[in-house]
């Protein structure tokens, strides 16, 4: 999951304690306070010196009791309540500075994005002068990697590396032999993947394949990291390697987006695939499905639209046999292993929280405060959050779900899990071998899973359509 901007946010104003908003030059800080049934008891019975403050809130500054205070404030929130709101965010902002240990950067994400969500859904009135003011800092401006920077960032931890690794070597030996090799790479890393992979096909013993690459040009997803070329630029450049390494390779940009399902990406494979005579078709699906949305976006608007019963609609399982139809000789499906697809915003955010620790968690390990690196690896983490927090609707993209979910998903359309070799988990195991102690892979079932300290972190899986 790495998801990059160009700086992380600055500190949020202070809240006044007495839960009547932010300070401000006219702020009135003598103002007696406003008497609340507070979610946990004696939490404000602190004196007004910052010194106190600190001390009394200390107690406070571990993660579980910091989850509770996010919870607590998102069902202020959720329920019109801003002066409670601003209570709990006046204690957050206290105990979670963002330039604070890993626990405190990452409520510190989430206090934005409930800061944000606040704004944005209309839900507590008092609020809106507070998002207002603090907009520009939580606007994230997207950082534009050029493709070798990309390249070189995405080698700092294994979030994708993993998938790559296990991936290229399946594909590699499902299209042993065979002469005209066609990958649909449905990634958000801008084919970060694929030169690994023209390397592999390269030195097969009888010879590298002629390889065709499809790729979809997003039209209305654009979640990070960005690139600063165009799609026709990378292509170009893609040939120019693959040539390099005597594979003939032919690059083709189709605009399609997950909103649709691919729609207009899976009906012109579908035409290729009718001229097309002894291809084999791989389809690499990294870390994409989830963009695709779930059940619980549909209404009956969308379904009406598309002759459908909204009971019966699921763009992800519609995706998915199309994608049987095609016939495929292999999909690869990497993701994160959560599930953000809770309707309600505190379910999403008790999920987000106990998952997007490990990020903030890992990157103490390779990257040093304060660099530029380090902002943009957590800015991307903070996209991430916000999105899954302050969005509804199309606008939230972030729709992760488990390994098993997907696996469900998967056989329900036609496919079976052929998981992986001893080749492929060797190919794995060299990989994570140049990253920290903390990162592992244990097999569960035929897939690969991607752990840190223990904690699952993402997937790998391997399909061919059932007979």
């Amino acid at each position: 999951m790495m998801q990059f901007t160009s700086r992380s946010a600055p500190p949020l104003p202070p809240l006044l304690p007495n839960g009547l908003g932010f300070c401000t030059d006219n702020a009135d800080a003598s103002k007696p306070s406003v008497h609340r049934s507070w979610p946990l008891p004696g939490l404000l019975a602190s004196s007004s010196s910052s010194s106190s403050s600190s001390k009394s809130l200390g107690g406070f500054n571990n993660a579980s009791c910091m989850e509770q205070l996010l919870v607590h404030c998102a069902n202020a929130i959720e329920s019109n309540d801003a002066t409670l709101a601003q209570q709990i965010l006046w204690v957050l902002n206290n105990i979670a500075p963002p330039d604070g240990d890993s626990n405190q950067r990452l409520t510190s994400a989430f206090l934005r994005a409930l800061i944000a969500r606040a704004s944005k859904t209309g839900s507590c009135k008092m609020l809106t002068a507070v998002a207002a003011r603090a907009d520009a800092d939580l606007a994230l401006h997207i950082h534009r990697f050029s493709a070798v920077d990309l390249a070189s960032f995405i080698d700092l931890t294994p979030w994708h590396r993993f998938g790559y690794a296990a991936a290229n070597a399946a594909i590699a030996e499902a299209v042993e032999g065979l002469p005209v090799v066609h990958i649909v790479d449905l990634g958000t890393t801008h084919c970060m993947q694929i030169p690994t992979l023209i390397d592999l096909l390269a030195n097969r013993p009888e010879g590298p394949p002629f390889l065709r690459l499809t790729v979809p040009s997003l039209t209305t997803t654009m979640a990070p990291p960005m690139l600063d070329m165009s799609y026709d630029e990378l292509g170009s450049r893609l040939v120019n390697f693959a040539r390099s390494r005597n594979v003939a390779m032919e690059f083709r940009v189709i605009p399609s987006d997950p909103n649709d399902a691919f729609d207009s990406l899976v009906e012109q494979i579908r035409v290729q695939r009718l001229v097309s005579e002894g291809e084999a078709m791989i389809v690499n699906c990294q870390m994409m499905l989830h963009y695709i949305p779930d059940e619980t976006v549909v209404g009956a608007a969308m379904a009406a639209a598309m002759n459908m019963n909204s009971a019966m609609l699921s763009l992800r399982t519609l995706f998915l046999k199309a994608l049987r139809s095609l016939e495929p000789a292999l999909v690869t499906v990497v993701d994160e292993d959560a599930d953000f697809t809770a309707c309600d915003v505190v379910g999403r955010l008790r999920a987000a929280f106990n998952y997007l620790w490990i990020p903030y968690d890992a990157v103490e390990t390779f990257l040093p405060k304060g660099s530029e690196q380090r902002r943009w690896y957590e800015s991307g983490v903070c996209w991430k959050i916000e999105n899954v927090i302050a969005q509804e609707g199309l606008q939230r993209v972030e729709r992760l779900e488990t390994k098993g979910r997907w696996a469900q998903r998967m056989r329900a359309a036609g496919f079976r899990s052929v998981g992986f070799s001893e080749e492929a988990a060797g190919e794995v195991k060299l990989m994570l071998d140049e990253h920290a102690a903390g990162w592992g892979m244990k097999r569960e079932e035929e897939d690969f899973m991607l752990t840190w300290k223990g904690h699952n972190v993402v997937f790998a899986t391997a399909w061919v359509p059932s007979l």
